[in-house]
């Protein structure tokens, strides 16, 4: 088959001793398409790797280069390695070695699955993660009596797939404190039926409620979570990620990062945000200018103003459409996330802030400025999704340089029912996608995994169809936000390159920087854009090494 030289490549041994002028790589990529992603450079058709890095990369391979290796691609298609700007990949990780609930599309198949999942249980464990969504059974929200009959003795605490809502049962309530007399968290709400006992649900901040009684893993199942989750990612095509956590733990994600390095398992690329409430803690890891080295870097701080549309938590302007007394809420003060900025950013610490209604996004953007001034341009601020904006928050973004991290799958997925929950008149700026990149804004890509799939190829379809999962637009859920496929591309690599201040290193194909990149099965600038999320990912390839490889096929 056309595809077999990719698993079973071409290696030429060569005979002639390389002179003191000439270039003797490790590697030699033949015979593929290489899209460069630099603005208005043709495809090349060979590349050339050594000690980690790309030594050339053109038409054909001068000669003065020789290797011991090449590779014949067989005309596949080769790019930068994708980039995730927004992962939380322990969640992540978690969540595979966990029940699934994100396709359950009815009340008795949530409920049958989490029930089959504790039967499983040792004594002590508790059913976690889920990511469920109550739109794929009509709306209504999960209630604990669905579920305590069967799981008395086991504690189940199981998150919305935003990640801004759950459902607890009985057990954790109980383990929790939680009761009848249990007073609402500031920028967070305990859901009660009519004689105000807990129905299980918890929104925003009362999510914390639940964080102390949860038990930690042990150091070695955080590190088959994390094995779990970077072979998931590396079989995608993912060569860095950007991973973010919504509290600050025992065990942070750094630690859990660094544990992985040391003990030889981290293979993808990593840059670490902690939570903003930790600052501190971050400012004393980066005192003595240690910010990590090219395998895992850290360094930024992660805040949130708000939730989001789907538990309408998403702080606005204007009340919800369907819930005419709920404008959202600030789920931390924002006087004191403002203070929180100022000493993280006086610390040096990078920001991003999450915001996704349109008050939250505006209140954020003000705070950046308030806090920058005239060198705001120089900060790479980041707001985490981005998703309902203004049209002057978008203006802002060219105006500022905050960049726009946003994950496009989203947009597929909310737009099912996001025009019930604001209207159509707020839906014109949501997910501006092409409105970003035509004012000059900074759009950078990734999944917000395990909210969202983590695969790039489906992020690339979502943001250039807009086609929603309902299949109600075929056309295009609000389709003058389609942006190109390279546009597409470029958000997954050189400009998350650019969040990462790593642009003179990676994101592009180019000699001298890191040989992080993948093969493809097919060109996505050339396929029908539907046919998109049919792509395999052949190969990934980090600092010249090889990763992951697709099994053969015959």
């Amino acid at each position: 088959m056309r595809y077999t030289s990719i698993f079973l490549p071409l290696i030429f041994l060569i005979g002639c001793k390389a002179s003191s002028s000439e270039i003797e790589a490790d590697t030699v990529y033949a015979n593929g398409i290489f899209w460069t992603g630099v603005e208005n450079e043709p495809d090349a058709r060979t590349m050339a790797v050594d000690d980690g890095k790309i030594v050339f990369i053109g038409q054909t391979l001068p000669a003065h280069i020789s290797s011991e290796e090449t590779i014949d691609l067989d005309g596949q298609f080769v790019m930068s390695g994708f980039m995730d700007n927004h992962v939380h990949f322990m969640e992540g990780g978690a969540a595979l070695a966990s029940v699934e609930l994100r396709d359950a599309t009815t009340p008795e198949l949530f409920t049958q699955r989490i029930t089959d999942y504790a039967k499983g249980l040792a004594e002590g464990r508790w059913v976690l993660n889920g990511n469920w969504d109550q739109t794929q059974w009509g709306g209504e929200l999960p209630d604990k009596d669905w579920i305590d009959s069967q799981t008395i003795e086991t504690p189940v605490y199981v998150i919305r797939l935003d990640g801004h809502m759950a459902l607890a049962n009985s057990a954790a309530l109980r383990a929790a404190g939680i009761t009848k007399d249990t007073v609402d968290p500031k920028g967070g709400v305990i859901m009660r039926d009519e004689q105000g006992e807990p129905t299980g649900i918890l929104k925003g901040n009362a999510l914390n409620l639940m964080l102390s009684v949860i038990p930690s893993p042990s150091d070695d199942e955080l590190m088959e979570q994390f094995t779990m989750a970077q072979e998931h990612a590396l079989s995608l095509g993912l060569t860095k990620i950007h991973a973010v956590t919504a509290y600050p733990t025992e065990t942070t994600m750094l630690d859990i990062f660094k544990m992985a390095r040391e003990r030889g398992l981290m293979k993808i690329r990593a840059q670490v945000s902690t939570p903003i409430e930790a600052w501190e803690d971050m400012a004393a890891e980066t005192a003595q200018d240690d910010t990590g080295d090219g395998l895992l870097k850290w360094g930024g701080v992660k805040g949130f103003i708000d939730g989001s549309l789907g538990a309408r938590t998403a702080w606005m302007y204007e009340p919800y459409t369907d819930d005419p007394n709920n404008t959202g809420l600030p789920l931390n003060n924002p006087d004191e996330l403002s203070e929180w900025m100022k000493a993280a950013d006086n610390a040096g610490l990078e920001l991003s802030i999450h915001a996704l209604g349109d008050r939250g996004i505006d209140t954020v953007i003000s705070e950046m400025k308030n806090i920058a001034g005239k060198g705001i341009q120089d900060r790479r601020y980041r707001i985490e999704h981005f998703q309902h904006p203004t049209e002057d928050a978008i203006e802002a973004l060219s105006e500022t340089g905050i960049i726009a991290s946003m994950q496009p799958y989203h947009a597929i997925d909310d737009g099912r029912w996001a025009e019930d929950r604001i209207g159509a008149q707020r839906l014109k700026t949501t997910y501006a996608f092409r409105s970003i990149l035509d004012a000059g804004g900074i759009l950078t890509f990734g999944s917000d995994w395990p909210v969202a799939p983590l695969s790039p190829i489906k992020g690339v379809y979502a943001a250039v169809t807009r086609q929603t999962l309902d299949d109600a637009n075929p056309n295009g859920w609000i389709p003058e936000q389609k942006i190109s496929v390279e546009e597409a591309l470029r958000a997954y690599t050189s400009t998350n390159a650019y969040a990462f201040n790593e642009e003179s290193i990676s994101g592009t194909l180019e000699v001298g920087k890191q040989a992080d990149f993948v093969v493809l099965s097919n060109d996505p600038r050339s396929i029908p854009q539907k046919e998109i999320t049919n792509i395999n990912v052949f190969q990934t390839v980090i600092g010249g090494e090889i990763v992951y490889s697709a099994p053969t096929i015959h």
